[in-house]
């Protein structure tokens, strides 16, 4: 076969799918080299699936910035694909963030995670820097006079912890759509129809942009209690079951990981759903096989296929 024809196949075959649903993922800053040694083959396993984005995490406080700054820069330069940091308002003044957004900027990233962040470690209440932003709306009016940055925030379909209602969760990522923000993903969620319900909520109050679900493949089930816990997500019952008695039986766990992840995703597509972000933790295999099920697959090989 001529290369002009595979070039005709493989863009045939592109336009073919168009209609696949997008996907994106999270990562995390390794502590040490036998993690940053999984992340990159993380990186390397899912980067042929094309992702709209791969975006990278803060610490809670706002503590890992510059290993968020190396990784992000590493995977925008050396990898096509399009990075996403994190960036909050805990820990600085305005001007120092708005320098990292223009730094950003110039090292050709387009797309920032706007966060309001967690209180520092040892505390529990956020209180804004005096000379900072205040909230995530501030932040993204701030990265919107920078430039003209693809700019993702964050909701919680079963509301933050420290709203006092969903009426001021959905009033608050409201403002943040208003004040430029061009998408919203969600804390990671199991009942389905919570985020059925928080989108129709959304689109009831006015808020045209995605409501991109989050989604958590359960790689340790103690472990993904206590990230539920912190964020004020539910874990239903039958969940619990599911896992109970795996613990030291970690092949029947990940089996049981990608059925729970699989069902969710398909349940949300048959709702019109079309676009998911994976929390991964840095670990690509259940994420990988999910989109798989989702028919989010290696975009040259399926291109061809469908030729």
């Amino acid at each position: 076969m001529s290369v002009e024809k595979l070039k005709d196949q493989i863009g045939n075959g592109l336009a073919k799918l168009r209609n696949r649903p997008t996907v994106s993922f999270e990562f995390f800053p390794p502590k040490d080299e036998a993690m940053e040694q999984t992340l990159w083959e993380s990186v390397e396993r899912l980067a042929p699936l094309q992702p709209r984005f791969v975006s990278v995490t803060y610490g809670a406080d706002g503590s890992t910035r510059t290993r968020t700054h190396n990784i992000v820069t590493k995977v925008q330069k050396n990898t096509g694909l399009t990075a996403a940091p994190h960036l909050t308002c805990v820990g600085a003044p305005r001007e120092e963030i708005l320098d990292i957004a223009r730094d950003y900027w110039a090292n050709g990233i387009r797309h920032i995670v706007a966060l309001r962040g967690d209180p520092p470690q040892g505390t529990t209440k956020y209180v804004p820097h005096p000379a900072g932003f205040a909230y995530a709306v501030d932040l993204v009016k701030g990265l919107r006079s920078v430039a003209d940055f693809d700019i993702s925030v964050a909701t919680y379909p079963e509301p933050h912890p420290e709203s006092p209602s969903p009426d001021f969760e959905l009033t608050n990522l409201k403002a943040k759509i208003d004040a430029g923000a061009d998408r919203a993903i969600t804390q990671f969620f199991f009942d389905t129809s919570l985020f059925l319900k928080f989108r129709d909520r959304c689109a009831a109050a006015g808020i045209k942009a995605s409501i991109v679900p989050g989604i958590l493949p359960i790689t340790r089930f103690p472990q993904m209690l206590r990230m539920a816990q912190r964020c004020g997500a539910s874990v239903p019952d039958w969940l619990e079951h599911r896992f109970d008695g795996l613990d030291d039986d970690a092949d029947t766990r990940r089996l049981i990981a990608a059925a729970v992840a699989i069902e969710q995703v398909q349940e949300l597509q048959k709702h019109g759903v079309e676009e998911f972000h994976f929390y991964t933790l840095n670990r690509a295999e259940l994420s990988y096989a999910i989109c798989h099920a989702l028919g989010v697959r290696p975009v040259l090989a399926q291109a061809a296929a469908a030729g």
